[in-house]
């Protein structure tokens, strides 16, 4: 089965078909390549595609797999300079309507993967959810690297509190 050309985002799970799977694809354009970059953070997304398919899963529950693949930019944490990197990501969902919405904001999902079923799937949601997980967290350009501190100016980490008879020593002698 081949997905439309206008592709939605989002899909009405009671339309879709439990005997088959229901492939999708997403390619946003470049002014939604942009809309996402601003809302994750990073100066340029300049190619995102999301495709897979979804398929009923045990009666209730359905399954999404599919491949994330982008290319984004973002600065060097070392020099700032524009780092682009490209990314190949397999994303893996599981939805059921046995599963509840986690209340508050730091709740432990048992299953990373499992995701409570509404009316609809949001693919946009996912691939966007996705995109966020698989940005690195410290991209550097070729060649950045940290200097180190000079070996005069570093701390004796062996010997956190070795000035510290010192200090107390001299504020003693203030009092007495």
């Amino acid at each position: 089965m081949t997905a439309p050309a206008n592709q939605p985002e989002r899909l009405r799970v009671a339309h879709l078909n439990p005997r088959a799977p229901t492939s999708f694809s997403l390619t946003p354009d470049a002014d939604r390549c942009a809309a996402i970059a601003a809302e994750l953070g990073i100066p340029a997304l300049s190619r995102l595609t999301f495709a897979g398919e979804i398929r009923a899963e045990g009666g209730e529950a359905w399954a999404l797999t599919g491949r994330l693949r982008a290319r984004v930019t973002q600065p060097c944490v070392v020099t700032l300079k524009p780092v682009k990197t490209d990314l190949d990501e397999q994303v893996e969902r599981h939805y059921s309507p046995h599963v509840t919405a986690p209340e508050g904001d730091e709740i432990k999902m048992p299953d990373d993967t499992l995701e409570p079923l509404g009316q609809f799937i949001d693919l946009g949601a996912v691939m966007i959810e996705e995109l966020a997980l698989a940005l690195p967290d410290y991209p550097r350009a070729d060649g950045a690297e940290l200097a180190a501190p000079p070996a005069d100016d570093a701390p004796d980490t062996r010997r956190p509190f070795a000035g510290l008879d010192k200090l107390l020593g001299s504020r003693d002698a203030d009092k007495g």
